[in-house]
């Protein structure tokens, strides 16, 4: 497949132009023109880019790619070496970032509901139409209701981490919001959209009194624990429909 072709079917797909980011979204670093082998991962560290050379890649494809919005600019440092491994190996370096997590297929948002829900969600998935981008904040209703604290030990054994924070009790969880990463400041839009809980990856001093004050159990289970799920699903999507060698590698990362 060529460069060209990968790029205007990804870009079909989550129509980046459609989303106002804080980085560019599409092809970040320009390698290879011939994809045969893509890994996939959350995010475009050095050890990430280490196993791609590793497994022969030649296209990375990252939900957190690089040259963020008020980031230092200059290629120094850290940004020099990652950028030299890529450009030394000839690996395109492919990056989207929100248009993957408002995605209503297969977005991160999507895919924590779809795994929370045994694999399956039974129920409609539906964005919050008042948070912007559309989709950043999802709502859905439990497959099972469960009690806040059977909750947290789902979590946790779907994740296979503890809880970075949490607010729960044994009050009975219908409907769900999710914003995955780090997306705590969406706590109250969750509550005004009657949401029972608030899911995320992230949590500020402020969210844990928010919810303990509001009455909304809130769940703070990881950035990097929350993000893994678009980038696989879209990984999957790519296999299946333009046959390539797609290899999801995690990295792990406790934050």
């Amino acid at each position: 497949m060529h460069r060209d072709q990968l790029m205007l079917q990804l870009n079909s797909w989550l129509e980046p132009a459609a989303v106002q980011d804080y980085c560019p979204n599409g092809l970040q670093v320009e390698g290879s023109a011939t994809i045969a082998k893509v890994v996939t991962g959350v995010t475009a560290s050095q050890a990430l880019i280490d196993q791609a050379i590793a497994v022969g890649a030649d296209t990375l494809l990252v939900h957190h790619g690089y040259f963020w919005k008020g980031e230092h600019e200059p290629i120094t440092g850290m940004k020099r070496r990652r950028i030299k491994a890529l450009l030394a190996a000839n690996i395109n370096l492919v990056a989207y970032h929100l248009p993957l997590d408002v995605h209503p297929e297969f977005g991160n948002n999507v895919e924590l509901i779809k795994l929370i829900n045994g694999g399956n969600s039974q129920q409609p998935i539906y964005p919050v139409e008042s948070v912007a981008p559309r989709g950043v904040l999802m709502l859905s209703q439990l497959n099972e209701p469960c009690t806040g604290n059977e909750l947290a030990a789902r979590l946790e054994t779907l994740l296979a981490r503890p809880l970075t924070a949490s607010v729960q009790n044994a009050t009975t969880i219908q409907r769900i919001a999710v914003c995955t990463g780090g997306g705590q400041g969406f706590i109250e839009a969750a509550l005004t959209a009657g949401a029972d809980a608030f899911i995320t990856g992230e949590v500020s001093e402020q969210t844990i009194h928010v919810a303990r004050e509001c009455g909304i159990q809130f769940f703070a289970a990881g950035h990097h624990a929350t993000e893994r799920y678009g980038i696989k699903a879209l990984g999957n999507k790519l296999a299946a429909e333009c046959g390539l060698d797609v290899q999801f590698i995690d990295i792990d990362n406790p934050a």
